[in-house]
């Protein structure tokens, strides 16, 4: 069966993986993107739209497809202004998954964050928690929500308190073991095998933690 996948963020450090990752999928005919800006990639699948994405609810005849995969994300360093933030982390993937169930599309995959918890007093934490808390009020058939650690590789923008988390976690990553395991940092092609990987296949959990994400991503049939 031919598939048509939409990608939210596919020019993010998860999300252009996950583009990769859906192009080399014979199963995907088509690869919606709905960007601010252009990716590298030429591939034929691809059908990409450069948009304003605080103003996604506007291109709902242009979101149609069989699954949605939302990769959006900012932080405090790169946006300073706790409103706009909460429009970027919140709002874009609300109104994703709005869109999604207006449209029919029963699958719906996205990334929040461990720690996210909308009784939280931490303004990130709270806000994630918010954002998972709207995303499955929607009622989509087939909804997952990833709360992978901290997450490791090379992004093109330069983050110091990131890098300095990836440093420290590099060295204790072997230590976290059994129930610690979630805590472990993750590796974005993990995330990403681990999106694709859920939409084809049936979970009984709606929240995935980042051990179970490595668990899914690294599972031999």
């Amino acid at each position: 069966m031919s598939k048509t996948a939409i990608i939210l963020g596919a020019t993010g450090l998860t999300g252009s993986i996950l583009l990769e990752k859906l192009i080399a999928n014979n199963y995907y005919k088509k690869i919606i993107l709905f960007s601010r800006n252009s990716v590298t990639n030429t591939s034929t699948k691809i059908e990409e739209h450069l948009i304003d994405l605080l103003k996604l609810e506007e291109y709902k005849d242009q979101f149609i497809g069989d699954e949605v995969f939302c990769c959006i994300g900012t932080t405090g360093s790169k946006t300073k202004n706790k409103k706009l933030y909460k429009r970027i982390d919140y709002g874009i993937p609300v109104s994703a998954a709005n869109l999604a169930k207006q449209n029919n599309i029963n699958t719906f995959i996205v990334i929040s964050s461990m720690g996210a918890d909308v009784e939280s007093s931490m303004f990130y934490n709270r806000t994630k928690g918010e954002m998972e808390r709207d995303v499955l009020q929607q009622n989509i058939k087939n909804t997952f929500i990833l709360r992978p650690s901290l997450i490791g590789g090379k992004r093109n923008e330069f983050r110091f308190g990131e890098k300095i988390g990836k440093g420290i976690m590099s060295i204790l990553n072997p230590l976290f073991m059994g129930n610690l395991k979630k805590y472990k940092m993750i590796h974005p092609k993990e995330i990403a095998n681990c999106m694709q990987i859920l939409a084809s296949k049936t979970e009984n959990e709606r929240i995935i933690s980042s051990d179970k994400i490595l668990t899914i991503a690294n599972y031999k049939e």
